[in-house]
């Protein structure tokens, strides 16, 4: 863990980018070493003079423990493309972010996920469609993918929440930063029900610049995205490219030939994406109808040694807790938690005097 502040020091310097970064890591064999190499060594391995100096002049003014002490402070966790928990679909695409920064957190389950992207001028057909869509979707524990702007983003973002669903909110700035600033009130809820994701550094300011690269991990983390509404010169065409690159799935929502802000997924849908007109089109073409059944097994799974024990000896007849402390050979404190867990989890229901049943 301690490498990982070289990692974020390395994403501080805005002449690397993922490739440049890619190259140094390849060279030097870890972010510490490249971090810590003369500007010689780092000309020899095809860094130009501008991203050169950069580095070593961020390297003399950033203390990285400050850095990581700010974003401790901040609530943010950093995951780096060595870790574990880093998304493994976006890791599989041709530039993944070799940071990412998170406030909140991923789950087992956004393996599932649908991006959900349109245009900023939304019309009230498409807000109506994309809040019934991302809804539908979120009931069928899919999580919603999108960028926290304003228009379809936002409308998708909600409708996921509302639903009871997780979402994700891919950001083209800091952490620290919400762009646009009139959803910091949605940011926090989607932080706490799901996870904010960006590659910027702390501080970053929303460029235009931003976005397009933004919109790349929007898709390389989703099975397919869904284009509800977009003009000629939408930036969700972009999203769309990204998935072209990266081989996911593309979905729009036809609209009115009249309409502008159709003309880009109607453009689409002739060019071969998949028309939708409600959430089976999405569910059977990635082959999604499942999930909530896989979710449901995955759940009642035994999650330790101890549970399965207990599953081998409950059964629909009740079991006292002093029986089931004697097959266990444990203690009552460690039985007793664990099937509190089991309770929370559906797995066993307590029918009143300490004793216990599978619940199915």
């Amino acid at each position: 863990m301690s490498d990982v502040k070289y990692w974020v020091g390395l994403n501080l310097v805005p002449d690397i980018g993922p490739r440049r970064f890619a190259l140094l890591r390849q060279h030097f064999g870890s972010p510490k070493e490249a971090w810590k190499a003369s500007a010689a060594d780092l000309k020899l391995v095809g860094l130009n003079s501008r991203a050169t100096e950069t580095l070593l002049t961020m390297r003399a003014k950033v203390s990285l423990d400050d850095e990581m002490e700010r974003l401790s402070r901040q609530g943010i966790q950093v995951m780096t493309l060595d870790d574990r928990d880093y998304p493994p679909r976006l890791k599989e695409t041709y530039d993944p972010p070799p940071v990412l920064y998170m406030r909140g957190q991923l789950a087992p389950e956004d393996e599932w996920s649908v991006a959900v992207v349109g245009t900023r001028h939304a019309t009230a057909y498409g807000q109506e469609a994309a809040r019934r869509l991302a809804k539908d979707l979120a009931q069928n524990r899919i999580t919603i993918i999108s960028g926290l702007a304003n228009g379809i983003d936002t409308v998708a973002h909600r409708a996921a929440l509302e639903a009871g669903g997780r979402t994700l909110g891919i950001l083209g700035c800091g952490l620290d930063i919400v762009y646009p600033a009139s959803n910091a009130r949605l940011a926090r809820e989607i932080a706490e029900r799901g996870a904010l994701l960006s590659e910027f550094p702390l501080g970053t300011m929303p460029k235009a610049g931003n976005f397009p690269q933004r919109n790349r991990i929007i898709s390389g983390l989703s099975l397919g995205v869904l284009v509800v509404e977009a003009g000629d010169k939408s930036g969700a065409l972009g999203t769309v490219r990204h998935a072209l690159d990266q081989n996911r799935e593309v979905f729009a929502v036809p609209g009115s030939i009249f309409a502008g802000m159709s003309r880009g997924t109607n453009r689409l849908i002739q060019d071969g994406a998949k028309l939708v007109a409600n959430v089976q089109d999405i569910l059977e073409e990635l082959n999604l109808n499942m999930v909530g059944q896989q979710l449901e097994m995955k759940e009642l799974l035994p999650a330790d040694e101890t549970e399965l024990l207990l599953i081998r000896q409950l059964s629909a007849e009740p079991s006292h807790i002093d029986e089931l402390c004697r097959f266990c050979g444990l203690p009552v404190a460690s039985v007793s938690s664990t099937l509190a867990m089991m309770e929370l989890k559906g797995m066993v229901r307590q029918v009143g005097g300490m004793n216990y049943v599978l619940a199915r």
